[in-house]
């Protein structure tokens, strides 16, 4: 598509712009936007082939996540969504058959190399598809929008055996504490087991990823479920979910979708519980629950950064240099 060319090397207009004087100018580059047009367009012709339904979905909504990990936009009662994924499961309940959009999601982090409080996302839904049957699918769009680049696939034991020298599913919290600070030096300690994962992954293993094209990774713990069915794998009980790293880049989160409002109830109440702990109060969104209740058909769906996409794509280094206004210019 369009490589690592000049517009790489001429992301942005203003870089460090005095305030005031130049800060009006976009973070991107003409070349950028471009870029950004095609992707669009690329992505939009793929799922068009496929038969598969572009849907709008609102942004603001009465409900807004409940994990405690995702920090909201809310104003006038409203939530700013995280994600289209609660709206698109009621669609999904509707009748709609498979669906996917293109959107702006928001969350309320500061910005960074990788993150910018509103970021635009790819969502789509695969009624009949099993986690694996979607992964081929991410894998035939990234085909179309990427040069070649090998594909590897690790079940997530396998990736913590190969690059940290750890069972992630049998080590205990000291274990994995004394592997992660034999080389990492932290300044707060944490208190659960998925933490201390979580940062032995992007200190240890994503590093190692960054030379490997496209990796998928899947059968993550169950603790990790978040909205995704689990299964057996020989003793432990794992999450059907996966991620998408491209050049060591996270940039999806799929899932074989829970579809048991039961089940599906009592994980947004642990979280409600874990956020009325941190002084925190949301509501929990009951027309998901009501759309469950209704019928979710078997599925699976994925949600893929098209701001990281587009960094890859150009081999921008910072991401307000794919966006036409980042936050500080907004």
């Amino acid at each position: 598509m369009c490589g690592s060319t000049p517009a790489a090397e001429n992301m942005s207009a203003a870089e460090n712009p005095e305030p005031g004087l130049t800060d009006w100018q976009p973070s991107a580059s003409p070349d950028l936007l471009r870029a950004r047009a095609r992707l669009l367009e690329q992505i939009r012709a793929f799922f068009a082939e496929r038969g598969i339904l572009e849907v709008e979905t609102p942004l603001l909504a009465q409900a807004g996540v409940t994990d405690p990990q995702v920090q909201l936009f809310q104003s006038a009662g409203r939530y700013l969504q995280t994600s289209p994924e609660y709206a698109m499961k009621r669609l999904l309940a509707s009748g709609s058959g498979p669906i996917y959009q293109v959107c702006k999601a928001f969350r309320r982090e500061p910005g960074a190399r990788l993150h910018n409080p509103e970021f635009s996302m790819l969502e789509w839904y695969r009624p009949a598809f099993d986690s694996r049957q979607l992964i081929r699918e991410v894998e035939d769009l990234l085909d179309k929008l990427l040069p070649p680049r090998p594909v590897t696939r690790y079940s997530y034991r396998q990736l913590f055996m190969e690059y940290a020298d750890i069972d992630p599913f049998s080590a205990d919290l000291t274990q994995l504490s004394e592997r992660l600070l034999a080389e990492v030096e932290l300044d707060f300690e944490p208190v659960d087991r998925d933490t201390w994962l979580n940062l032995l992954l992007t200190h240890l293993i994503e590093p190692e990823l960054a030379e490997m094209g496209v990796v998928f990774v899947y059968d993550y713990p169950a603790t990790q479920a978040a909205l995704a069915r689990l299964r057996r794998a020989g003793e432990q009980r794992v999450a059907e979910r996966f991620e998408v790293y491209v050049d060591g880049l996270e940039l999806a989160n799929g899932y074989a979708e829970l579809t048991n409002p039961q089940e599906q109830a009592a994980r947004l109440e642990r979280e409600q519980e874990q956020l009325d702990g941190q002084g925190e109060q949301r509501d929990i969104d009951h027309r998901l629950l009501q759309a469950l209740e209704f019928g979710l058909p078997d599925c699976a769906g994925v949600a893929l950064g098209l701001d990281r996409l587009l960094m890859v794509i150009s081999g921008a280094k910072h991401i307000r240099d794919v966006l036409a206004f980042d936050w500080e210019r907004a």
